[in-house]
């Protein structure tokens, strides 16, 4: 009984909403916005200054100091949301828009990049021990609350045009190599799969590597590209989507190519 609540009640509200696509957006809890990592930093460095010999301090402040530097994808995560929400026929055209897992930091921040704009947006927020509240910028009636990973994964993929990662943990990483995995294996239907943020995913996993010791086919470096920018990201997932002959916003079946370019 609880695997069908999961997945009717996120099913039928999206079909209820017009839902037919979503730019999904996977990344780190822990990301900050820029304010919040510039305060935590003068307040990590403050604490170090007054004991420099304290070990823990210091790892504190170099914490602090790399989460500064990755707090530009909050802003990056935010660009996106407002690209997307912006598309198609306008803020209130539902057929394509942003879905993430619904908690705080990069999830939030693509969020409410949609809210910025008056777009709707979805969240699939999980049960944890360590309880994950819904960021305040999911659109009311598309903010669902799974127990299961599996079918929070399902709706993950079920409706999406392409997979956006912004940098993150184990909990990123899972979902970002499930995507691929469908993807390789053609249990899904091709998509755009963006990883923002080079040089963050090249120290994570090294795909050279993995190609030089046979581990993944020369064919399966082309199933994911690298974008800097949120207008870079967007406008590679157009482009992906025309050259390949699909369509983000379809309507009856048709494609409304005019709303590609939008």
């Amino acid at each position: 009984m609880r695997l069908q609540l999961d997945y009717l009640k996120a099913e039928q509200c999206l079909e209820g909403r017009g839902v037919h696509h979503c730019i999904v957006v996977f990344g780190s809890t822990r990301l900050r916005q820029p304010e919040d990592a510039r305060r935590e930093l003068a307040s990590a460095r403050e604490a170090a200054t007054e004991t420099p010999k304290d070990p823990e301090r210091a790892r504190r402040l170099r914490l602090a100091e790399h989460r500064l530097a990755l707090s530009r994808y909050y802003d990056i995560g935010r660009e996106l949301g407002r690209l997307v929400g912006a598309a198609g026929r306008g803020a209130k055209d539902s057929r394509l828009i942003v879905m993430t897992g619904g908690g705080p930091g990069a999830m939030e921040s693509a969020n409410r990049g949609a809210f910025d704009v008056g777009a709707d947006s979805a969240g699939l927020n999980i049960t944890l021990p360590g309880e994950q509240y819904p960021n305040p910028y999911v659109t009311p009636g598309l903010c669902f609350q799974f127990h299961y990973f599996s079918l929070r994964k399902l709706h993950f993929m079920k409706r999406a045009a392409a997979i956006v990662a912004l940098p993150g943990g184990f909990g990123t990483l899972d979902e970002l190599f499930g995507a691929l995995t469908l993807i390789q294996t053609r249990k899904v239907p091709p998509m755009p799969v963006v990883l923002i943020g080079e040089d963050y995913w090249r120290r994570v996993f090294d795909i050279d590597y993995l190609l030089e010791v046979g581990s993944i086919d020369a064919e399966d470096i082309e199933l994911f590209w690298y974008a800097e920018t949120a207008a870079e990201a967007w406008n590679g997932i157009r482009h992906w989507h025309r050259v390949n002959g699909s369509a983000l916003f379809k309507e009856g079946g048709d494609v409304l190519p005019e709303e590609e370019n939008r």
